[in-house]
Protein backbone atom coordinates (compact mmCIF):
# COMPACT_ATOMS: atom_id res chain seq x y z
CA UNK A 1 0.00 0.00 0.00
CA UNK A 2 1.28 3.43 -0.91
CA UNK A 3 2.13 5.60 2.09
CA UNK A 4 0.01 8.44 0.74
CA UNK A 5 -3.06 6.25 1.07
CA UNK A 6 -3.10 6.78 4.83
CA UNK A 7 -3.18 10.55 4.36
CA UNK A 8 -5.97 10.24 1.81
CA UNK A 9 -7.99 8.15 4.25
CA UNK A 10 -7.54 10.86 6.88
CA UNK A 11 -9.58 13.13 4.62
CA UNK A 12 -12.45 10.66 5.00
CA UNK A 13 -12.25 10.68 8.80
CA UNK A 14 -12.09 14.48 8.75
CA UNK A 15 -15.21 14.60 6.57
CA UNK A 16 -17.11 12.25 8.89
CA UNK A 17 -16.02 14.14 11.99
CA UNK A 18 -17.05 17.50 10.56
CA UNK A 19 -20.47 16.13 9.61
CA UNK A 20 -21.04 14.46 12.99
CA UNK A 21 -19.88 17.51 14.94
CA UNK A 22 -22.97 19.42 13.80
CA UNK A 23 -24.95 17.10 16.08
CA UNK A 24 -22.82 17.29 19.24
CA UNK A 25 -25.08 17.64 22.27
CA UNK A 26 -28.31 17.67 20.26
CA UNK A 27 -29.56 14.29 21.42
CA UNK A 28 -30.10 12.78 17.96
CA UNK A 29 -27.96 9.63 17.82
CA UNK A 30 -29.33 8.34 14.50
CA UNK A 31 -28.82 11.59 12.60
CA UNK A 32 -25.32 12.11 13.96
CA UNK A 33 -24.35 8.60 12.86
CA UNK A 34 -26.00 8.89 9.46
CA UNK A 35 -24.37 12.24 8.71
CA UNK A 36 -20.95 10.79 9.55
CA UNK A 37 -21.56 7.69 7.40
CA UNK A 38 -22.71 9.68 4.37
CA UNK A 39 -19.71 12.02 4.54
CA UNK A 40 -17.23 9.18 5.03
CA UNK A 41 -18.64 7.12 2.20
CA UNK A 42 -18.50 10.05 -0.22
CA UNK A 43 -14.90 10.79 0.71
CA UNK A 44 -13.81 7.14 0.56
CA UNK A 45 -15.24 6.69 -2.92
CA UNK A 46 -12.96 9.43 -4.23
CA UNK A 47 -9.80 7.56 -3.13
CA UNK A 48 -7.84 5.46 -5.62
CA UNK A 49 -8.24 2.04 -4.03
CA UNK A 50 -10.29 -1.13 -4.33
CA UNK A 51 -11.52 -1.39 -0.76
CA UNK A 52 -13.77 -3.98 0.84
CA UNK A 53 -15.46 -3.14 4.15
CA UNK A 54 -14.80 -5.97 6.62
CA UNK A 55 -15.76 -4.05 9.77
CA UNK A 56 -18.47 -1.52 9.12
CA UNK A 57 -21.78 -0.11 10.21
CA UNK A 58 -23.58 -3.45 10.13
CA UNK A 59 -24.49 -6.34 7.89
CA UNK A 60 -25.86 -5.79 4.42
CA UNK A 61 -29.59 -5.28 4.71
CA UNK A 62 -29.35 -4.06 8.28
CA UNK A 63 -27.39 -1.02 7.13
CA UNK A 64 -27.51 0.81 3.80
CA UNK A 65 -24.29 2.77 4.38
CA UNK A 66 -20.80 1.32 4.76
CA UNK A 67 -22.13 -2.17 5.43
CA UNK A 68 -19.85 -5.17 5.70
CA UNK A 69 -18.96 -6.38 2.22
CA UNK A 70 -19.53 -3.01 0.56
CA UNK A 71 -16.90 -2.00 -2.00
CA UNK A 72 -15.49 1.48 -1.45
CA UNK A 73 -12.96 3.56 -3.34
CA UNK A 74 -12.64 4.41 -7.02
CA UNK A 75 -12.07 0.76 -7.97
CA UNK A 76 -8.53 1.38 -9.15
CA UNK A 77 -5.47 1.06 -6.96
CA UNK A 78 -4.51 -1.45 -4.26
CA UNK A 79 -6.91 -4.10 -3.00
CA UNK A 80 -7.40 -3.44 0.70
CA UNK A 81 -9.56 -4.47 3.61
CA UNK A 82 -11.28 -1.57 5.32
CA UNK A 83 -12.36 -1.46 8.95
CA UNK A 84 -14.21 1.68 9.93
CA UNK A 85 -16.45 3.41 12.37
CA UNK A 86 -17.75 6.65 10.94
CA UNK A 87 -18.80 7.75 14.42
CA UNK A 88 -17.38 5.72 17.28
CA UNK A 89 -19.43 6.91 20.23
CA UNK A 90 -22.58 8.11 18.49
CA UNK A 91 -24.43 8.30 21.80
CA UNK A 92 -21.70 10.27 23.54
CA UNK A 93 -21.56 12.64 20.55
CA UNK A 94 -25.30 13.20 20.79
CA UNK A 95 -25.00 13.75 24.54
CA UNK A 96 -21.93 15.99 24.21
CA UNK A 97 -19.59 13.61 26.03
CA UNK A 98 -15.88 12.91 25.46
CA UNK A 99 -14.03 10.45 23.20
CA UNK A 100 -16.28 10.40 20.12
CA UNK A 101 -14.20 10.00 16.98
CA UNK A 102 -14.19 8.85 13.38
CA UNK A 103 -11.69 6.19 12.37
CA UNK A 104 -10.56 3.91 9.54
CA UNK A 105 -8.03 1.08 9.39
CA UNK A 106 -6.62 -0.32 6.15
CA UNK A 107 -4.78 -3.59 5.57
CA UNK A 108 -3.77 -5.72 2.65
CA UNK A 109 -6.65 -7.97 1.60
CA UNK A 110 -7.25 -10.72 4.14
CA UNK A 111 -5.03 -9.23 6.85
CA UNK A 112 -7.65 -7.97 9.31
CA UNK A 113 -9.40 -10.46 11.59
CA UNK A 114 -12.97 -11.10 10.48
CA UNK A 115 -15.30 -11.10 13.43
CA UNK A 116 -19.00 -10.79 14.17
CA UNK A 117 -20.52 -7.89 16.04
CA UNK A 118 -19.99 -9.24 19.53
CA UNK A 119 -17.69 -8.52 22.47
CA UNK A 120 -14.05 -9.15 23.36
CA UNK A 121 -12.07 -9.29 26.57
CA UNK A 122 -9.14 -6.94 25.94
CA UNK A 123 -5.82 -5.85 27.32
CA UNK A 124 -3.99 -3.03 25.55
CA UNK A 125 -1.03 -0.83 26.35
CA UNK A 126 1.87 1.03 24.81
CA UNK A 127 5.32 -0.21 23.78
CA UNK A 128 6.40 -0.86 27.38
CA UNK A 129 3.93 -3.74 27.51
CA UNK A 130 5.31 -5.68 24.53
CA UNK A 131 6.25 -9.15 25.74
CA UNK A 132 5.12 -8.17 29.24
CA UNK A 133 1.32 -8.28 29.47
CA UNK A 134 -0.64 -11.48 28.95
CA UNK A 135 -4.43 -11.86 28.80
CA UNK A 136 -4.10 -15.28 30.47
CA UNK A 137 -2.62 -13.66 33.59
CA UNK A 138 -4.63 -11.93 36.28
CA UNK A 139 -5.12 -8.16 36.14
CA UNK A 140 -2.97 -7.85 39.27
CA UNK A 141 -0.10 -9.76 37.69
CA UNK A 142 -0.34 -7.68 34.52
CA UNK A 143 -0.26 -4.45 36.50
CA UNK A 144 2.80 -5.58 38.48
CA UNK A 145 4.59 -6.64 35.28
CA UNK A 146 3.77 -3.40 33.47
CA UNK A 147 4.85 -1.29 36.45
CA UNK A 148 8.16 -3.13 36.55
CA UNK A 149 8.66 -2.64 32.79
CA UNK A 150 7.91 1.08 33.10
CA UNK A 151 10.07 1.36 36.24
CA UNK A 152 7.24 2.81 38.29
CA UNK A 153 5.05 1.63 41.17
CA UNK A 154 1.69 -0.05 40.51
CA UNK A 155 0.20 2.93 42.36
CA UNK A 156 1.52 5.16 39.57
CA UNK A 157 -0.44 3.33 36.87
CA UNK A 158 -3.80 4.49 35.55
CA UNK A 159 -6.15 1.86 34.13
CA UNK A 160 -8.99 2.58 31.69
CA UNK A 161 -12.07 0.41 32.22
CA UNK A 162 -15.56 0.78 30.79
CA UNK A 163 -18.03 1.67 33.54
CA UNK A 164 -20.28 -1.38 33.26
CA UNK A 165 -21.78 -3.81 35.82
CA UNK A 166 -19.80 -6.65 34.21
CA UNK A 167 -16.59 -4.99 35.41
CA UNK A 168 -17.40 -4.76 39.12
CA UNK A 169 -15.03 -7.63 40.02
CA UNK A 170 -12.28 -6.25 37.75
CA UNK A 171 -12.58 -2.78 39.27
CA UNK A 172 -12.32 -4.16 42.80
CA UNK A 173 -9.20 -6.16 41.91
CA UNK A 174 -7.47 -3.23 40.21
CA UNK A 175 -8.13 -1.00 43.21
CA UNK A 176 -6.89 -3.69 45.60
CA UNK A 177 -3.69 -3.85 43.54
CA UNK A 178 -3.26 -0.12 44.17
CA UNK A 179 -3.66 1.28 40.64
CA UNK A 180 -5.87 4.25 39.77
CA UNK A 181 -8.84 3.76 37.46
CA UNK A 182 -10.28 5.98 34.77
CA UNK A 183 -13.88 4.82 34.32
CA UNK A 184 -15.16 5.28 30.78
CA UNK A 185 -18.80 5.97 30.08
CA UNK A 186 -18.14 4.78 26.52
CA UNK A 187 -15.38 4.90 23.94
CA UNK A 188 -12.85 2.20 24.85
CA UNK A 189 -11.31 2.52 21.36
CA UNK A 190 -9.97 6.00 22.09
CA UNK A 191 -8.66 4.86 25.46
CA UNK A 192 -6.94 1.81 23.96
CA UNK A 193 -5.12 3.96 21.39
CA UNK A 194 -4.27 6.55 24.06
CA UNK A 195 -2.17 3.97 25.92
CA UNK A 196 0.44 4.29 23.15
CA UNK A 197 0.80 8.06 23.50
CA UNK A 198 3.53 9.19 25.93
CA UNK A 199 1.54 12.27 26.93
CA UNK A 200 -1.59 10.29 27.77
CA UNK A 201 -2.55 9.62 31.37
CA UNK A 202 -3.76 6.10 30.52
CA UNK A 203 -1.23 3.28 30.92
CA UNK A 204 -3.36 0.23 30.16
CA UNK A 205 -6.88 -0.72 29.06
CA UNK A 206 -8.59 -3.72 30.65
CA UNK A 207 -12.02 -5.29 30.30
CA UNK A 208 -14.71 -6.34 27.88
CA UNK A 209 -15.78 -4.11 24.99
CA UNK A 210 -16.95 -4.24 21.40
CA UNK A 211 -15.11 -6.64 19.09
CA UNK A 212 -15.23 -4.27 16.12
CA UNK A 213 -13.66 -1.53 18.22
CA UNK A 214 -11.02 -4.07 19.19
CA UNK A 215 -10.06 -4.66 15.56
CA UNK A 216 -9.79 -0.93 14.90
CA UNK A 217 -7.74 -0.38 18.04
CA UNK A 218 -5.42 -3.25 17.12
CA UNK A 219 -4.53 -1.56 13.82
CA UNK A 220 -3.59 1.64 15.65
CA UNK A 221 -1.65 -0.16 18.36
CA UNK A 222 0.16 -2.30 15.77
CA UNK A 223 1.11 0.87 13.92
CA UNK A 224 2.46 2.57 17.02
CA UNK A 225 4.41 -0.37 18.44
CA UNK A 226 2.14 -1.16 21.39
CA UNK A 227 0.67 -4.43 22.63
CA UNK A 228 -2.85 -5.83 22.56
CA UNK A 229 -4.43 -9.22 23.16
CA UNK A 230 -8.10 -10.17 22.91
CA UNK A 231 -10.45 -13.09 23.45
CA UNK A 232 -14.04 -13.31 22.24
CA UNK A 233 -16.54 -12.85 25.07
CA UNK A 234 -20.08 -13.24 23.67
CA UNK A 235 -22.68 -12.02 26.13
CA UNK A 236 -25.40 -14.49 25.24
CA UNK A 237 -26.26 -17.51 23.11
CA UNK A 238 -27.13 -15.39 20.08
CA UNK A 239 -23.69 -13.77 20.06
CA UNK A 240 -22.03 -17.16 20.59
CA UNK A 241 -23.89 -18.48 17.55
CA UNK A 242 -22.67 -15.50 15.52
CA UNK A 243 -19.11 -16.46 16.41
CA UNK A 244 -19.72 -20.05 15.28
CA UNK A 245 -21.30 -18.83 12.03
CA UNK A 246 -18.17 -16.73 11.42
CA UNK A 247 -15.96 -19.80 11.83
CA UNK A 248 -14.80 -18.95 15.35
CA UNK A 249 -15.03 -22.27 17.18
CA UNK A 250 -12.55 -21.80 20.01
CA UNK A 251 -13.88 -19.02 22.22
CA UNK A 252 -10.98 -19.52 24.63
CA UNK A 253 -8.39 -18.65 22.00
CA UNK A 254 -6.23 -15.65 22.89
CA UNK A 255 -5.69 -13.51 19.79
CA UNK A 256 -2.32 -11.82 19.53
CA UNK A 257 -1.81 -8.43 17.94
CA UNK A 258 -0.39 -10.14 14.84
CA UNK A 259 -3.61 -12.17 14.47
CA UNK A 260 -5.83 -9.13 14.92
CA UNK A 261 -4.06 -6.88 12.41
CA UNK A 262 -1.58 -7.80 9.67
CA UNK A 263 1.97 -6.61 9.31
CA UNK A 264 1.18 -3.77 6.90
CA UNK A 265 -1.67 -1.72 8.27
CA UNK A 266 -2.64 1.93 8.34
CA UNK A 267 -4.87 3.81 10.73
CA UNK A 268 -6.43 7.25 10.64
CA UNK A 269 -8.77 8.96 13.08
CA UNK A 270 -10.25 12.40 13.66
CA UNK A 271 -11.71 13.61 16.94
CA UNK A 272 -15.37 14.57 17.02
CA UNK A 273 -15.49 15.47 20.70
CA UNK A 274 -12.35 16.01 22.76
CA UNK A 275 -11.12 12.84 24.43
CA UNK A 276 -8.15 10.92 25.77
CA UNK A 277 -6.30 10.96 22.46
CA UNK A 278 -7.67 13.60 20.09
CA UNK A 279 -9.22 17.05 20.34
CA UNK A 280 -12.73 17.52 19.02
CA UNK A 281 -14.01 19.61 16.12
CA UNK A 282 -14.19 23.34 16.84
CA UNK A 283 -16.22 25.53 14.52
CA UNK A 284 -15.51 29.16 13.73
CA UNK A 285 -17.25 31.54 11.36
CA UNK A 286 -16.93 29.96 7.93
CA UNK A 287 -14.89 26.94 8.95
CA UNK A 288 -13.62 24.52 11.57
CA UNK A 289 -10.53 23.08 13.20
CA UNK A 290 -9.95 19.33 13.29
CA UNK A 291 -7.37 17.18 15.07
CA UNK A 292 -6.39 13.87 13.44
CA UNK A 293 -3.81 11.13 13.65
CA UNK A 294 -2.36 9.03 10.83
CA UNK A 295 -0.27 5.90 11.47
CA UNK A 296 1.60 3.27 9.43
CA UNK A 297 2.81 -0.02 10.88
CA UNK A 298 5.51 -0.38 8.21
CA UNK A 299 7.44 2.62 9.51
CA UNK A 300 5.69 3.15 12.87
CA UNK A 301 5.24 6.76 11.85
CA UNK A 302 2.59 8.58 13.87
CA UNK A 303 1.51 11.95 12.50
CA UNK A 304 -0.83 14.33 14.28
CA UNK A 305 -2.61 16.75 11.95
CA UNK A 306 -4.12 20.03 13.07
CA UNK A 307 -6.22 21.14 10.12
CA UNK A 308 -8.05 24.40 9.42
CA UNK A 309 -11.01 24.00 7.07
CA UNK A 310 -12.46 27.01 5.23
CA UNK A 311 -15.87 26.07 3.89
CA UNK A 312 -15.90 28.83 1.24
CA UNK A 313 -12.97 27.10 -0.46
CA UNK A 314 -13.59 23.52 0.62
CA UNK A 315 -17.31 22.81 0.97
CA UNK A 316 -18.37 21.12 4.19
CA UNK A 317 -19.20 17.45 3.64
Amino acid sequence: MDRNLALEVARATEAAALAAARFIGKGDVAEADRAACEAMRKALNSIAMDGKVVVGEGERGASDLLYEGEIVGSGSGPQVDVALDALEGALICAMGGPNALSCIALAERGRLLRCPNTYMDKVACGPAGVGVIDLDRSPTDNLKALAEAKKVYVEDLRVAILDRPRHEKLIREVRRAGAAIKLLSAGDLSAAVATTHPESDIDILLGVGGAHQGILASAAIRSSGGEMQCRFAPRNEDEAERCLAAGIFDLKHRYTLEELAGDNVMFAATGVTTGDYLKGVRFFSGGAYTHSVVMRSKTRTVRFINAIHHFDFKPEY
